[in-house]
């Protein structure tokens, strides 16, 4: 048994599949598939059941899953605890961020942790929401910045920075620009366009508008609020996002939507984390200030 094959096994597990596994990981799906059959054949138990189109974790897999966690949580809190006795910060990190990321104090917070640990090397992740948050529960994360419209799991320890409700983004000519809220029922009846599934802005117009009764799909999801707000100034539809994210915009206009779902943007860590973990989080909490 060696430690990369309960990483796969961890990854094929929380992924649903081995090509996603080996794509998160960076290696050959072929590679992940051996590597998990020879834990397998070691173990003498399946711990998936192979389909054509799918896998599913067997009981065996349930029952040794948590130990694999466990095992792999061990195996860095042993290099966090070399590091601190040498009275040295090195090795890696991996940071999480929503695409696109623009919020002020992220990237100062970044910049002063590489000052202050130019030893430690950081790889950045950009993705929606829900996968950064699947990643800092998997321990494939050590620290991520994530949008989000619901309450963090319990494993997660988080730090609110802005928490605000959802605004429709209008030109200053467009006929709503005047008004005081729009309705979902008001969305229903526009080209909305918006962040994809998985974002924290999508996930509190869902929540808002299934609320009121009123199913709001919108025409358009971009990977960015800088596109959806340069789609807005071209007259594509009405954007859905927050008022923050339409800041500097002179030409827009942003309107509360009625009974809106709140968003939050938090900087989270998983349990026990390493001690460059705890550093990037201290270096981007000085940066980013707290939702009151």
């Amino acid at each position: 048994m060696e430690l990369h094959q309960l990483k796969y096994l961890v990854a094929v597990a929380d992924l649903g599949s081995f090509t996603a596994a080996a794509a998160d990981l960076h290696v050959s799906q072929s590679g992940v598939s051996a590597q998990v059959a020879k834990l397998e054949h070691e173990l003498g138990h399946r711990l998936f059941d192979r389909r054509a189109r799918s896998v599913s974790i067997t009981d065996a897999g349930l029952e040794v899953l948590p130990h694999a966690r466990a095992a792999l949580a061990s195996v860095t809190t042993i290099g966090t605890v070399s590091d601190e006795l040498s009275g040295m910060m090195r090795g890696s990190l991996r940071l999480g961020t929503v695409i696109g990321c623009t919020v002020p104090g992220y990237l100062a917070g970044f910049a002063a942790f590489r000052r202050s640990y130019p030893g430690v090397s950081v790889s950045v992740v950009e993705d929606n929401s829900d996968r950064l948050i699947v990643g800092l529960a998997a321990g494939r994360l050590d620290v991520a910045l994530v949008a989000h419209a619901e309450d963090l799991p319990a494993t997660i320890t988080a730090l609110t920075v802005i928490r605000e409700p959802l605004a429709a983004v209008v030109p200053t000519d467009h006929p709503w620009a005047d008004r005081d809220t729009v309705s979902c029922a008001d969305l229903a009846e526009a080209t909305v366009l918006s962040l994809p599934a998985g974002t924290g802005v999508r996930s509190a117009l869902t929540a808002t508008c299934a609320a009121a009764h009123v199913d709001v799909t919108p025409s358009v999801a971009a990977y960015s609020p800088e596109a959806v707000l340069a789609l807005v100034e071209l007259g594509s539809g009405v954007g859905v996002l927050t008022a923050t994210m339409a800041d500097g915009r002179a030409t827009l206009v942003a309107i509360p939507v009625a009974d809106s779902v709140q968003t939050s943007l938090s900087l989270a860590s998983a349990s026990a984390p390493s001690a460059a973990a705890r550093a990037m989080t201290a270096a981007l909490t000085e940066t980013l200030a707290p939702a009151r």
